[in-house]
């Protein structure tokens, strides 16, 4: 029987509304770490650092998106076909896995910061507020990536209400403790850019035990979380491991891309490095509404594969296309209109450099956001189909293709920032037009998650 198109729509909508809301929440905890940064002495370096620190924080994420990816991918399969046994199986693995993960990337980042910083063209100032917000972060960063997969698991099993009541709460933690840490009010002391990160990890932390014993007292219907350690499943990590390498792939990819621009910043003018920052939290909230959908679509596919419903996949993917085709042009629209008042969020002056170079960004950031919508609505169809390397071969092709751009037009001809920016519409353009092409071959809807001959999530449990 064919799918309701309409009914699909209505399902994807109540699914993702959560997650937007969700989103929002998480990228306002940074934007509002932005926010009271610009306000406390001596900003533009505080927020020069910040703007190096974040990019390194998205490198050093790429196998932790890897891990969710595949997770996500197993779990909604597993969900569609009724099998809670494998369910609880992957989620159980998985929760060990991004331990162990956490551990080495907490001890590697410590290490490394520096370094990359250094590498990527930070000023002496710089590297020292980037360094001091880094060390906090990622010493705890084992918060970070549990409420990260906590928040996927519930969503592939259809449940994204409650992982956006407890970021609601999580996020007023954040900003009353910012304002206290960061600012020196409530009677805290007034420690900048540490008190940032001080915050967002108390909250974090926070999330983590809150949906833990809400997911123990059986709020999750068809979830649960043993709390006693289990012989690693090489089975099922293999598959995890089949699925989300090409993911994370795809984040080092998309990452060295960014990180690329970063580092013709910071050999441009150190101050367009901290307008990219600040463009990113304006860019990365109005993007919500699109990786949302995305989100969401990954979940309902993966759920209707599961259940070998392939036309409710297809008919998940169009409606996925247009909702986020129309919410991205119009969000879009208004950042091109609207840059310059958006700038007095950051207390901002207007007619400085990094003023103009903000509104440069953010422009540029607007005629992105109709350019790769459709992508962003087929990530979701290639994750939860487990069809990770079909990304990965588009992001290779197109950053391959911005890199050079951006050294031309920046360096070879002159356009200074601008040019450098001004390669990544022509990037995102290129992905959805590669994406499309692969969506119309089908063949993610013969791909099966993982290595081939693997076996079902849980077959090897001991």
């Amino acid at each position: 029987m064919a799918a309701d198109s309409s009914d699909i729509s209505r399902r994807l909508v109540s699914l993702a509304l959560p997650v937007i809301g969700l989103n929002v929440l998480n990228v306002l905890a940074l934007t509002v770490d932005t926010i009271m940064i610009g306000h406390i002495p001596n900003s533009e370096v505080a927020l020069t650092g910040l703007g190096f620190a974040v990019q390194i924080l998205f490198l050093l994420m790429v196998a932790m998106i890897g891990l969710t990816v595949g997770t996500v991918a197993l779990v909604a399969r597993a969900h569609g076909a009724r099998d809670p046994d494998a369910v609880n199986h992957t989620f159980a693995q998985s929760v060990q896995l991004t331990v162990l993960l956490s551990v080495v990337v907490a001890v590697a980042g410590n290490l490394l910061c520096e370094p990359i910083l250094r590498l990527l063209g930070a000023g002496p100032e710089s590297i020292g507020a980037g360094r001091d917000y880094l060390h906090i972060l990622l010493t705890g960063v084992v918060f970070n990536y549990l409420n990260i997969l906590l928040i996927a698991v519930m969503r592939g099993v259809g449940n994204t209400r409650l992982p956006f009541f407890v970021a609601l709460l999580m996020n007023l933690l954040n900003a009353a403790l910012n304002y206290g840490l960061i600012l020196g009010n409530y009677g805290m002391p007034a420690l900048g850019i540490q008190g940032a990160a001080i915050g967002t990890l108390v909250a974090q932390a926070f999330a983590v035990v809150m949906m833990a014993i809400l997911i123990k007292r059986g709020r999750v219907p068809g979830l649960s979380l043993p709390m006693r350690l289990r012989a690693i499943d090489r089975v099922l990590a293999q598959r995890l491991v089949g699925i989300g390498t090409p993911a994370a792939m795809d984040m080092v990819v998309f990452n060295a891309g960014f990180l690329s621009i970063i580092g013709m910043l910071g050999h441009i003018d150190e101050i367009a490095v901290a307008a990219h920052g600040i463009g990113l939290r304006v860019q990365a909230l109005a993007f919500v509404p699109g990786m949302s959908i995305g989100q969401a679509t990954a979940a309902m596919v993966g759920n209707a594969l599961g259940a070998k419903k392939t036309d409710e996949a297809r008919a998940t993917a169009r409606s996925a296309m247009v909702l986020c085709a129309v919410i991205m042009t119009a969000l879009g629209m208004i950042f091109i209109v609207g840059a310059s008042p958006m700038l007095t969020l950051f207390d901002i002056q207007p007619g400085t450099p990094l003023a103009a170079y903000s509104i440069t960004w953010i422009r540029l950031l607007g005629i992105c956001m109709p350019l790769v919508s459709i992508y962003i609505a087929l990530g979701g169809v290639f994750q939860g189909s487990g069809s990770t390397r079909i990304p990965l071969r588009i992001n290779i092709i197109a950053t391959v293709a911005q890199v050079p751009m951006s050294a031309l037009l920046g360096f070879g001809i002159g356009l200074g920032a601008l040019g450098v920016w001004a390669a990544f519409p022509m990037a995102l353009a290129m992905k959805s037009v590669m994406g499309f092409s692969a969506y119309r071959k089908n063949r993610w809807l013969e791909s099966e998650p993982g290595r081939r001959g693997a076996s079902t999530p849980g077959s090897d449990r001991r």
